[in-house]
């Protein structure tokens, strides 16, 4: 049973609404860890302080006698700084609780009428959580438009690139055809067209004859 009013204590303690997280979001910490931050302080001077009075203690009551003796004192000065320790320890923790409840009652309590800067823009324009969502829900929908256009803008480019790449590929053709009917011409070669007909049928005709070649090959291996 204890357990679990312990249990239910912490879950008090670290609720949103004792943790006054407005409060918190105001002064960049809570009361918790600024009592955390002081406990932790305490706990730490407090070790630093025993340790050296326990060194004193024992140089100062040791002078004169055997090693063993001085062990025992020392072990002893241990015990009664580690007994003093928890002791300390025990009522700064119960002060500690108390400082903490007048810390979140009357410090660390912001009034009503006190706003962070971020929050004046809400005061001075309310909107309603409809119409809030309504903005949100239309902005994803623009979110989303735009990112179509991007999408569709650089499938665009990559089509005109390669359009560009193809009207390149069919201006070396057109050019090397040109060439080709200058020097036919120069020669005095005959109609151009009419030879440059003959002469492609020649080469589909040399393909087939070459396709043909090569299945009786196959054939024969």
């Amino acid at each position: 049973m204890e357990t679990v009013g312990t249990e239910e204590e912490e879950k008090d303690r670290f609720s949103s609404s004792s943790l006054k997280l407005y409060e918190a979001q105001f002064f960049s910490f809570t009361p918790q860890t600024c009592m955390a931050r002081i406990y932790s302080s305490f706990h730490e001077c407090l070790c630093d302080i025993l340790a050296l009075v326990e060194k004193e203690c024992v140089r100062e009551l040791g002078k004169g006698q055997s090693d063993a003796d001085e062990e025992l004192l020392r072990s002893r000065a241990r015990e009664c700084s580690r007994k003093l320790q928890h002791f300390l320890e025990k009522r700064f923790k119960q002060l500690s609780e108390r400082m903490e409840t007048l810390l979140t009652s009357r410090c660390f309590t912001i009034p009503p009428n006190v706003l962070l800067p971020e929050d004046h823009s809400h005061k001075k324009y309310p909107q309603d959580t409809q119409e809030v969502l309504k903005l949100e829900s239309s902005l994803a929908d623009l979110h989303r438009a735009y990112e179509a256009e991007v999408c569709a803008r650089q499938a665009l480019l990559a089509e005109l690139e390669e359009q560009k790449e193809v009207q390149k590929q069919l201006d070396d053709i057109l050019e090397w055809v040109r060439e080709m009917q200058a020097g036919w011409a120069k020669e005095g070669n005959g109609n151009f067209q009419e030879s440059f007909r003959l002469g492609i049928e020649s080469i589909k005709k040399l393909q087939s004859a070459v396709k043909e070649v090569l299945i009786h090959s196959k054939t024969l291996n």
